[in-house]
């Protein structure tokens, strides 16, 4: 059981560990002990979150997400394979986390009248600075 918010944990069916060997330094011990850790979660089946934030984690999860709906992160940071998979489980509550704000609408804005003819001041200055770079005529 992984618990993300007060009313939101997650159930151990919707999460898989497997250990791999990591790659890096780390001498013999890389080669011959599984550190790195592969977490997935069946973020799709998840019955605890809601469609709205399912979608909002698969935008968050970008090339983690797979095409059946799960989400993969691996960890290889440290060589303690319990620090790894704490690594992995903090993550992965942080990214649902993440998903659960929903983000503000943006309200458009109209520019002010006042902005407007500021603007077109400048601009009609600036052509006439340009206007005045031209060549002279040596019969006026």
């Amino acid at each position: 059981m992984l618990r993300i918010t007060d009313d939101i944990s997650l159930a151990d069916w919707e999460i898989t560990e497997q250990f791999v060997r990591a790659s890096g330094p780390g001498g013999q011990n890389v080669n011959k002990v599984s550190t790195a850790v592969e977490l997935r979660f069946e973020a799709e089946r998840s019955p605890h979150l809601t469609p709205a934030v399912k979608t909002r984690l698969r935008k968050l999860a970008g090339r983690r997400w797979t095409q059946e709906g799960t989400l993969v992160l691996q960890v290889d940071e440290t060589r303690s394979q319990a620090r790894n998979r704490d690594i992995a489980r903090d993550r992965l509550a942080e990214l649902i986390r993440k998903a659960l704000v929903k983000p503000k609408r943006r309200i458009a804005t109209k520019p002010t009248k006042g902005s407007i003819k500021r603007r077109i001041a400048a601009k009609k200055q600036r052509g006439e600075v340009k206007a005045m770079r031209g060549k002279i005529d040596p019969d006026a």
